[in-house]
């Protein structure tokens, strides 16, 4: 099994919309790095780290997995979407997302928080001009976050 963070913005999906949903598809990702992320390495069951982010208070706000393997994001076909992309096609689609089913709100870890925890400094959300929107997590760095969580 492995771990991620994974960002939303509250206005898109928040942790709230995500339980109300069940299995949401994680679409709009326009980084290669982040579609290689979930289409080569994520597998159903991983851990998830929920993240708000671009909001007041950004941090950890719940907890999730992933419940599907990759399948091409239909944004990018969609003439009306802010995520279309010309280059893309059903042949050869450019971007990949997999479906997310939140499994508990928790408090707000925020980022504040995150940063002053000292055994956490190498996670790669807390990392200078880090800003992806997914972001592999170690096993160690989960446990560590549970047990915050659990505060």
């Amino acid at each position: 099994m492995a771990y991620w963070l994974m960002k939303s913005e509250p206005h898109e999906l928040s942790i709230d919309d995500a339980l109300a949903e069940g299995a949401a598809p994680w679409f709009g990702v326009r980084n290669y790095q982040a579609r290689n992320f979930m289409r080569d390495q994520m597998k159903v069951g991983d851990g998830v780290l929920f993240y708000h982010s671009s909001c007041a208070v950004p941090g950890i706000a719940g907890i999730a997995e992933i419940t599907s393997t990759p399948y091409p994001d239909e944004t990018q076909f969609d003439k009306n979407s802010k995520y279309f992309d010309p280059k893309a096609t059903r042949e050869t689609p450019r971007w990949m997302l997999v479906d997310v089913k939140a499994l508990r709100k928790t408090r707000l870890l925020s980022l504040a928080e995150l940063r002053a925890t000292e055994s956490l400094s190498d996670m790669v959300v807390l990392q200078k001009g880090s800003r992806l929107s997914i972001n592999p997590v170690t096993p160690q760095q989960w446990k560590i976050v549970q047990k915050l969580l659990e505060k």
